[in-house]
């Protein structure tokens, strides 16, 4: 059950911020009024929705006792009890307290692990797995800086997604990713085991953190292009190295301006995610063992090409469909994560 207390609560509140919104804030206040009212209006919605179904349960169960009503009774009272469950649970969701970064754009980055050239490939082919489940979704998927191995696999990628709740998806891709298989370049046909890892940043806007020019150096260097005619011979790639925290971030694009704007989006989006990470792990020392940590030493899933298999380790769901899920088809491993998520969520916060 519900703890009605808390409901009547949020209730009030929100009719609160509804008369002060009415009665006209000042700006300043109302951008904060207006961001409170639009968390809460959802909630209030499954609260609203939540006492029509007790009502209308508690007036069905109410004919009973009438005769000329009792056959309608008996007939709606199964509908409403079977609804009852659902709504509550849609309403427990809806009482979660919510990640403020969820609704944000991504910064996403894939770099091999132990495997050498395999490892490479293999981080090749995340990366157009996230490009087709982005195509899937509608998503904008723009890739920022690229390094390209001798065989033609990935040295590192960043890359900026954009769609709705993106980073409520994508976050929970964040990890180690494992994969088994016969490498293009095995003679011998023997199985190798490779990782690539993946990291999921929040973009942050410059609203978000302030970043002081004297925490940051910024050194241009000359761009390495493909060789022949295409060989890039400006000093137009940016390195910006953050000071304090000692992260360095590369962008060499043709553009000394693009990159400039390219390499401070990814810097905002690791300082904007060092803070949240400060904060989380003073909210909850086990945060490394909750689903989505984001931790990227912490193996979450085995792809098994010879058995056609996708493993992911921390909810112990097997799928044999390897290959629909390196063509993009990642809903249902996202699914599965965020309603594992949520569970604990729940438990946590005892609803």
């Amino acid at each position: 059950m519900v703890p009605f207390d808390r409901l009547a609560q949020i209730t009030q509140r929100f009719e609160y911020l509804e008369a002060q919104l009415n009665a006209g804030a000042s700006p300043a206040q109302i951008a904060a009024l207006s961001r409170e009212y639009s968390a809460l209006k959802p909630v209030v919605d499954e609260i609203a929705a939540y006492r029509r179904a007790l009502d209308d349960m508690a007036e069905a169960e109410g004919w009973l006792a009438d005769p000329e009503m009792k056959a309608l009774a008996e007939e709606e009272l199964p509908r409403l009890r079977a609804r009852i469950p659902e709504i509550e649970q849609a309403l427990r969701l809806a009482l979660l307290p919510k990640d403020a970064a969820d609704a944000r754009p991504a910064i996403l980055e894939i770099r091999p692990g132990t495997g050498g050239d395999e490892a490479a490939l293999f981080a090749g082919d995340l990366l157009r797995m996230y490009q087709r489940y982005a195509e899937a979704r509608g998503w904008r998927f723009e890739v920022l800086e690229q390094q390209i191995s001798d065989l033609g696999g990935i040295k590192s990628v960043t890359a900026h997604v954009q769609g709705e709740g993106v980073f409520a998806r994508l976050k929970y891709e964040a990890g180690t990713h494992r994969v088994q298989r016969v490498p293009e370049t095995e003679a011998q046909g023997r199985i190798h085991t490779s990782a690539a890892t993946v990291a999921v940043l929040p973009e942050a806007e410059e609203v978000d953190l302030e970043i002081p020019a004297s925490d940051i150096r910024i050194d241009t260097m000359r761009s390495s292009g493909a060789g022949g005619q295409h060989v890039n011979t400006t000093d137009s790639a940016v390195r910006i190295t953050h000071l304090p925290t000692g992260i360095i971030v590369t962008s060499s694009e043709k553009s000394q301006h693009r990159n400039r704007e390219i390499a401070m989006q990814v810097l905002r989006a690791r300082l904007f995610e060092l803070e949240r990470d400060r904060i989380d792990a003073a909210r909850s020392a086990d945060r490394k063992a909750q689903v989505g940590s984001g931790d990227r030493s912490e193996r979450i899933r085995t792809y098994n090409f010879p058995q056609g298999r996708m493993t992911d380790h921390r909810i112990n769901l097997t799928l044999y469909s390897l290959a629909q899920v390196m063509a993009g088809d990642l809903d249902t491993i996202i699914d599965a994560l965020q309603s594992e998520d949520q569970a604990q969520k729940l438990a946590e916060a005892g609803l």
